[in-house]
């Protein structure tokens, strides 16, 4: 009789997992439409998924793209990433749907997608921190000023 109490438990934290992945897939769905509506399309082969976040509206175009080329050339070949990341999911979903259900294996999958999303944030974080270290003052605090009106924009 525990079992069934057992399981609903497990479900329930599943089911909390679940929109926790399914929000964050949102959110970076977001970003890319927004940085293809702001930017239109990039050439052939780039990737589309590459944003900064608040950080975009703030940085130039000529920024943005110097750090795309950057962080492509620190993320490594794109499509092996891809491919990476579609095999995490394919993971997630086998753990998902095992027949008994085997926590392990959950934890595991979400651990290398979380694993592989917060390489990509250091990334994106040691470049962002570059630029900004080599901004003079002035343009230290036009970047803040940029900054600050696009995060005032994105509270609306």
């Amino acid at each position: 009789m525990t079992e069934p109490e057992t399981r609903a438990a497990t479900a329930g934290w599943v089911k909390v997992v679940l929109a926790l992945s399914l929000a964050l897939n949102l959110a970076i769905l977001g970003m890319m439409g927004g940085a293809f509506l702001r930017d239109g399309p990039r050439e052939r082969g780039m990737p589309r998924d590459l944003s900064f976040g608040p950080f975009n509206e703030a940085l130039s175009r000529e920024d943005r793209r110097a750090l795309r080329s950057a962080f492509m050339e620190r993320a490594g070949e794109f499509r092996e990433g891809r491919a990476a990341a579609q095999e995490e999911f394919r993971a997630l979903l086998s753990a998902l749907r095992a027949e008994p259900f085997d926590a392990a294996a959950l934890k595991a999958a979400l651990g290398a997608i979380e694993k592989r999303n917060a390489d990509r944030l250091a990334i994106g974080r040691e470049l962002i921190e570059g630029r900004i270290f080599a901004l003079s003052p002035e343009e230290r605090l036009a970047f803040a000023d940029r900054l600050d009106a696009a995060l005032t924009r994105g509270r609306r």
